[in-house]
């Protein structure tokens, strides 16, 4: 093994294939200075591990038979995680994906960039790449997808403090994924400390501080440990019209895999994909685009209700999810907004769409009613649901539901209504067979 790698480079202290289960590599890398660029004054030195519980096998600088002797498998892919603050090869370079975490993204890209010829590194991955004197630089000077035949980035802490931020906002790569917008994470506020100071004593302190910065590393693992519950994310201008809902489209490669087994695919401009995860490994969630028309019959007076749903699905159930929309209800108008789920339900089957009322909620419609003489009788005036759209961003099954009173579409304060799949609906099957 020979290195081109510049002074600058020393930064690296260790390089370690940490990925064992798949690839039963690990490679250690460390040097003590860097006085110049010549080779005799390299001391860069080169540690195979095939099993850690064995002391590495040194590869000797310029000498390839230690190579065979250390029982290196070329047939192998290489992966190289270089830490955050810490070339060539008898190797395909199509074969090397570099993992860099932190600072550790960016040295990775310039790494790639020095890689001289026609053949590039195969991948880089960054995993939040570091914010500070690399963010607003031009793609020479930072991680850029230049760097390499595939380059993907992990942003999750790019929330900003006197105009700085840990992590880089900007994108960097092919595919940029954002979670939970990339500001920050589920599980990393400031009032989870104590949770965390009981899981790791004392440092949970520290631990609260990097959370959402480490939390990047944690999703890319993720990706590798689950199997079955791959993270899917999805193309979008910002993470507000992600909010509603309005993003999750896999046409024309709109969505991808966040993590190791993403879909590579060289890009002219770098894609901005949004996805929510839970707090703790498995963080996938599986998103639904819920679109409403509601018709406020009070059209003088804005609406702003809680709302909450139940679904029931062919796996499983859940009961009682919070809606939260973005704005108030007025006249005649489609809502749209986003719901996540923790689990697979299977195919939804049935809504129960609940106006969370209050004593207080009911009292004001009362008094609305007293003040406006809508009609006479028991007639209340509301808000009217014929239908609800749904879109599974997993599945991208597109459904719609009825109400599943026909006669009764107005819903009150406390008041829940049933919806089911238009085409079960008793009435419409009717309507098909005459």
């Amino acid at each position: 093994i020979t290195t081109t790698v510049p002074c600058f480079m020393a930064l690296i202290v260790l390089a370690n294939i940490i990925i064992m289960s798949i690839f039963p590599v690990h490679l250690k890398l460390s040097k003590a200075m860097c006085p110049n660029q010549t080779q005799p004054n390299l001391r860069t030195k080169f540690r195979l591990y095939t099993d850690p519980a064995e002391e590495g096998c040194l590869i000797a600088f310029n000498q390839i038979e230690t190579l065979d002797r250390c029982n290196f498998n070329s047939s192998l892919p290489l992966v190289m995680i270089v830490h955050g603050w810490s070339d060539s090869i008898q190797f395909s370079r199509s074969d090397v994906h570099l993992i860099g975490y932190s600072l550790g993204a960016h040295v990775s890209g310039f790494a790639g960039s020095y890689i001289s010829g026609t053949n590039k590194i195969g991948r880089i991955t960054g995993l939040d790449p570091a914010g500070p004197l690399f963010e607003g630089m031009s793609p020479t000077d930072r991680l850029s997808p230049d760097d390499a035949n595939f380059v993907d980035a992990i942003h999750t802490f790019t929330k900003q403090h006197m105009g700085l931020s840990v992590g880089i906002e900007q994108p960097v790569a092919h595919f940029d994924f954002y979670p939970n917008g990339g500001t920050f994470q589920p599980g990393c506020h400031i009032m989870h400390v104590y949770n965390h100071i009981a899981q790791y004593g004392i440092t949970g302190i520290t631990q609260t501080v990097k959370c959402a910065h480490e939390r990047s590393v944690h999703l890319f693992i993720d990706s590798l440990l689950h199997d079955d519950k791959q993270s899917m994310a999805y193309w979008c201008n910002d993470i507000h019209k992600f909010d509603k809902g309005m993003c999750l489209s896999c046409r024309k490669n709109r969505c991808n895999t966040l993590g190791y087994h993403i879909r590579k695919e060289r890009l002219q401009k770098s894609r901005r994909l949004f996805l929510k995860t839970r707090a703790n490994m498995p963080f996938k969630v599986y998103h639904y685009q819920f679109k409403i028309h509601f018709i406020n019959e009070i059209q003088e007076k804005q609406v702003e209700p809680t709302f909450t749903v139940s679904l029931t699905g062919t796996k499983e159930d859940v009961e009682n999810l919070p809606i939260t929309l973005v704005e108030g209800i007025t006249g005649n108008k489609t809502y749209s907004f986003l719901i996540t789920l923790d689990i697979d339900i299977g195919e939804l089957m049935m809504i129960k769409f609940k106006w969370e009322g209050t004593a207080v909620w009911e009292n004001l419609w009362d008094k609305v009613q007293t003040i406006i003489p809508w009609s006479k009788g028991t007639y209340r005036p509301g808000l009217i649901v014929k239908k609800i759209r749904v879109k599974a961003g997993e599945t991208q099954q597109k459904m719609t539901f009825c109400s599943q009173s026909i006669d009764n579409v107005h819903l009150h304060p406390s008041q829940e209504k049933t919806f089911v799949r238009c085409e079960n609906h008793p009435r419409r099957l009717k309507r098909k067979f005459r």
